[in-house]
C-alpha cells in the first residue's frame, strides 16, 4: 500500500500556536495511550503504522515544513513542493514522484490522506478496502467519508445512490446539513484512493512532462486550485466508503479542546472551580490566574495571547484578526531542537535578535554561513564541537563565540546545550537555505 499524507497547508487556525513555520499538526496538544503528548502527525503515523505496517508511506509537505517534519518523523520520505500550492497540483507532483522517481507502474493504486485527521485505527484500516475498489477497477476514484453524529456547517458532505456518487456539498447551513444526513450522506474525511496514471492524465491537459523534474519546472503553470473542485467533483465513476467512528478535523480550538484530554497545558496555570469547559494553555513563563470563566479558550505563547469564547462563532471566525498580524514567528522547531526569540529589533539600517538554543544531544546544526550578519554564541549549558571553517573546539558553559559574516560553522551536540545567539546585521535576517554547505543532521 502506497500512503501520501498532505501535509502543506499552513496559517493561523490555531493561532497563536500555529503560524507559517509551525503549523497546526505539529503542536503536540494530544495525549497517546501512554499519556503522553504527541503532535497530530505523530498520532496519524502511529495509528496507520499499526494497523497497515507494511505500507510505502510519503509526506507531500514545502521545504519550510522539512526540518519539522524529520524532527516529528524522523527518516520520512519527503516530496517537496518547488512553490506552496493547493491540493491538485499537490497530489500531481505526489504521483510523478511515485512514478518517475519511486518506478511504480501507473495502474499502481495510491492514498492521499489529510495529516491532520483525528480518527480511530479502524478509519486506517479501511484504507485496504478502499485500495481495493480502484485497483479492482470498481471506480476511478475512490473516497472514505465519515458517518455523521450531528449537522454541522463546518464539513462537507458527500450523497450516493446505488454505490456511486452522485453529489457533493461543502459546508452548507445546518439546516441542510440535516436534511442531506436524512438522506444518508457522509461527512467528506478529504481521502482519495487514486491510480497513478490517472492523475497523471489530469495534469496532461495543462503542461506536458516526461520526468519528475520537468513537471516541477512547470509546476507553477499547475491550476491553483483543490483537487476536489478539479477532479473529484468532475468525475462520475467515485465510489465512498462508510468510516463508523470518531473523526473530527481539528480546526479550531473549540474541536481541539474536545481531544485533548486535559483542561491545563503548561506551568503555572490556576484555574478556580468556579470555571466551566474552560480550557488553559500555558506556554510562557508566567503565571495564569482563571476565575469564574465559562465555555472559553485562553492561549498564552510567544506569538501572543488568545482569549475566546467556545460559543457562536467562537474560534472558528477570527481569521481577520489574525491577518492583521504581521510578527515573524517567535518560537520555531528545528530537526536539532528549538529556538525562541527573545527581542527582535529593526531600525533603518541594522536590525537585531537575540534568540535562546536549545540543540538536542547528538543533533547538529547544519554546515553554514550567512552573507548578510554576523553572529554571537554564549553557551549556558551542555558541551558540543563548534566547527568554525574546517577547525573543530570544544564548547562548554561560559564560553563565548564570534562569528563574523561569510564564516562557515556548524555545531555538534555532544550532551543537550543551550545557547544565546545574537544575530546582527540587515534586512529581515531570515534564513537561507543556500547558505548551508553541508547538512549533516
Amino acid at each position: 500500500m502506497n500512503v501520501v499524507f498532505l501535509s502543506g497547508g499552513s496559517g493561523k487556525r490555531l493561532w497563536p500556536l500555529s503560524n507559517d513555520t509551525q503549523s497546526k499538526q505539529f503542536l503536540k496538544l494530544l495525549k497517546n495511550e501512554r499519556g503522553e503528548y504527541e503532535s497530530m502527525v505523530q498520532r496519524v503515523m502511529r495509528q496507520l503504522i499499526s494497523v497497515q505496517p507494511n505500507a510505502r508511506v510519503f509526506v507531500s509537505s514545502n521545504a519550510t515544513q522539512a526540518d519539522i517534519l524529520r524532527r516529528h518523523l524522523g527518516d520520512v520520505e519527503m516530496i517537496l513542493e518547488p512553490t506552496r500550492r493547493n491540493t491538485f497540483p499537490a497530489i500531481v507532483l505526489a504521483a510523478a514522484y511515485l512514478y518517475y522517481i519511486s518506478d511504480l507502474d501507473e495502474n499502481e493504486v495510491f492514498i492521499v490522506c489529510p495529516i491532520d485527521a483525528f480518527a480511530e485505527v479502524e478509519y486506517y484500516v479501511k484504507l485496504t478496502e478502499l485500495e481495493y475498489l480502484v485497483s479492482t477497477g470498481r471506480c476511478e476514484i475512490g473516497l472514505l467519508g465519515a458517518d455523521p453524529t450531528f449537522p454541522t456547517e463546518k464539513y462537507g458532505y458527500i450523497l450516493q445512490k446505488n454505490d456511486r456518487v452522485i453529489r457533493f456539498v461543502e459546508k452548507p447551513p445546518e439546516n441542510e446539513a440535516e436534511q442531506l444526513i436524512s438522506c444518508g450522506a457522509l461527512w467528506n474525511c478529504g481521502v482519495f484512493a487514486l491510480k497513478i496514471g490517472y492523475v497523471l492524465r489530469c495534469a496532461r491537459k495543462y503542461i506536458e512532462f516526461d520526468s519528475y523534474e520537468s513537471l516541477c519546472e512547470q509546476y507553477s503553470k499547475l491550476p491553483g486550485i483543490s483537487f476536489d473542485y478539479e477532479v473529484v467533483e468532475k468525475e462520475t465513476s467515485i465510489n465512498a466508503l462508510t468510516y463508523n467512528g470518531v473523526w473530527k478535523d481539528i480546526g479550531t480550538w473549540s474541536t481541539l479542546t474536545e481531544v485533548m484530554g486535559d483542561d491545563s497545558i503548561g506551568e503555572y496555570v490556576h484555574v478556580s472551580e468556579s470555571c466551566h469547559n474552560t480550557h488553559i494553555l500555558n506556554m510562557l513563563n508566567i503565571p495564569i490566574i482563571a476565575q469564574d470563566l465559562a465555555d472559553m479558550v485562553v492561549v498564552a505563547c510567544h506569538d501572543g495571547i488568545l482569549v475566546s469564547s467556545k460559543r457562536g462563532t467562537g474560534t472558528s471566525y477570527f481569521r481577520p484578526l489574525t491577518e492583521k498580524i504581521n510578527l515573524r514567528p517567535m518560537y520555531e522547531q528545528r530537526r536539532w531542537g528549538d529556538y525562541r526569540i527573545l527581542e527582535y529589533k529593526r531600525s533603518n539600517n541594522t536590525s537585531s535578535i537575540v534568540k535562546r538554543l536549545r540543540v538536542e544531544a547528538g543533533k547538529e546544526i547544519s554546515y553554514q554561513y550567512h552573507s548578510r550578519r554576523c553572529e554571537a554564541w554564549v553557551v549556558i549549558s551542555g558541551k558540543g564541537i563548534l566547527t568554525i571553517d574546517g577547525i573543530d573546539t570544544v564548547v562548554a558553559p561560559g564560553n563565548v563565540v564570534s562569528i563574523p559574516k561569510l564564516t562557515k560553522h556548524s555545531l555538534l551536540a555532544a550532551t543537550d546545550m543551550e545557547l544565546i545567539e545574537v544575530q546582527l546585521g540587515s534586512g529581515e535576517l531570515e534564513e537561507v537555505k543556500e547558505n548551508i554547505v553541508s547538512d549533516l543532521t
